[in-house]
């Protein structure tokens, strides 16, 4: 069962997204505290991360630095979902692997979390 580690300050995200993905076999840890993410990540050794870019210290882009800036999580896979209006360019120019905007759909957060574990398995 793939773990999947998911970021966000907003509890209603993390929710949202724990109720949707852990029926679907994949088992899913959620922080509402960015600041917790790394010494979570140590102890949990994610498959991804799942990411949101504004959040308190540190945001979404010096987090996705400092795990990708990590031996243990250079190569896993990071799905950012945020509001702000980015391209998957900019996603992908400080560490992520994809990115989806907020508002998304469940079924597309699914659709992008086995493509990039697939990527990752091969």
């Amino acid at each position: 069962m793939p773990k999947i580690l998911i970021v966000d300050d907003d509890v209603q995200v993390t929710m949202l997204l724990r109720k949707y993905l852990t029926p679907r076999n994949f088992e899913v840890t959620t922080l509402n505290q960015s600041s917790k993410a790394m010494s979570t990540a140590h102890l949990l050794r994610p498959d991804l991360f799942i990411l949101d870019l504004m959040m308190p210290p540190p945001d979404g882009f010096e987090l996705c630095r400092q795990l990708r800036a990590d031996p243990n999580f250079a190569q896993s896979p990071i799905l950012i979902i945020t509001a702000m209006d980015i391209s998957n360019s900019k996603a992908t120019s400080f560490g992520a692997n994809d990115y989806l905007a907020k508002p998304f759909s469940l079924d597309e957060v699914v659709s992008k979390i086995t493509m990039l574990l697939e990527r990752s398995f091969e």
